[in-house]
């Protein structure tokens, strides 16, 4: 975690983008003087014939700013979606967004698609299955006529919900280009308390917007290099979310093998031990018994015998001499009758 921080400080010291790229693509170019917006005077660097230059200092540091707020929101597991519906932000959306795996709305945006994102998400169910019974081949088993209502419905709701399929709750970010035409997105995200980052021109009213990024947001090279700055920006945050989520797992495996490994005593029952300990008993010729190790009671048993407490055994010697004769001669018997078979 604490190398995750520190690395996180270093980044943010980084410049993220160069005045000379936002100068090469047009970012500080504004609208006409008469079609400015007062609330945008603050972001205005000065006027040439007749068009406002932004202030290309103000974006730079308000850009570093949304990317480190992108990062950490998606480091953290949150989702951003970017919107941009106009004709010239609409491929350079998606395209970034697909990048970085985050949803995007590039069409028209749906009236409470998040006010009212439960309906929303229903249709995105049935979207999928609608494609699932197409795959299945179930359309073959209907009129040519439904097949068909259905494979229009298919491409229209895939048109319309296709970016936010991987929604699948409401997103902590809301990504915005032009804020004019997103007005409804941003009011949206506004009741909602969704925070908004957006691409702000000089006749724009940033007033809804939480973090203003003051830009040319009509030049597609504009819009590119910023979309493509806050999609850097999410692949960097998916990439410390990785990184957090080994640590935790790391540490674990060293507590665990650090960890003072138990005894069979401590972890086994005394049931268990009398089981596997050895019961073999040595003995030695004439000498006393020996003690086996591990066996419980036996010094108790020890004790307690006495070789001189034995009593002898009585033995018939003349006996014994006899059964070993006849024993001899019953030998002797069967070689002979061997011999003379």
């Amino acid at each position: 975690m604490k190398e995750a921080e520190a690395k996180r400080k270093e980044l943010d010291k980084m410049a993220i983008i160069s005045m000379k790229a936002l100068l090469e693509s047009g970012v500080h170019f504004g609208h006409r003087t008469y079609k400015w917006h007062p609330a945008m005077k603050p972001y205005i660097f000065t006027e040439r014939n007749g068009i406002h230059i932004i202030d290309l200092q103000k974006t730079v540091k308000s850009l570093e700013q949304s990317y480190n707020l992108v990062r950490d929101t998606v480091a953290a597991g949150g989702t951003v979606l970017f919107v941009g519906t106009k004709r010239q932000a609409q491929e350079t959306i998606q395209s970034e967004a697909m990048r970085c795996g985050m949803p995007y709305v590039t069409q028209r945006w749906l009236g409470g698609m998040l006010t009212n994102w439960r309906t929303i998400r229903q249709r995105v169910n049935e979207l999928e299955k609608l494609e699932r019974m197409r795959d299945r081949g179930d359309f073959e088993r209907v009129t040519k006529k439904e097949a068909l209502l259905f494979s229009r419905e298919i491409e229209r709701l895939d048109m319309l919900l296709g970016g936010i399929r991987s929604l699948a709750r409401l997103p902590e970010l809301l990504f915005v280009v032009d804020v004019r035409r997103e007005e409804t997105a941003i009011h949206e995200a506004n009741l909602l308390n969704i925070p908004v980052i957006a691409l702000v021109d000089t006749n724009c009213d940033p007033t809804n917007v939480d973090y203003v990024i003051p830009s040319n947001d009509d030049a597609i090279r504009a819009i590119k290099l910023l979309v493509g700055k806050v999609a850097d920006a999410s692949l960097e945050g998916r990439g410390m979310r990785k990184e957090e989520e080994i640590e935790p797992v790391r540490e674990e495996l060293r507590a665990y093998t650090e960890e003072a490994e138990l005894s069979d005593e401590e972890l086994l029952g005394e049931a268990t031990l009398a089981k596997l300990t050895p019961k073999t008993q040595i003995f030695t010729g004439d000498e006393d018994l020996e003690e086996v190790e591990g066996i419980p009671g036996w010094e108790a048993d020890k004790e307690e015998i006495d070789v001189e407490d034995v009593e002898e055994i009585d033995v018939d010697e003349d006996k014994v001499e006899d059964e070993l004769a006849e024993d001899e001669v019953e030998v002797d018997d069967e070689v002979k009758d061997n011999n003379e078979g």
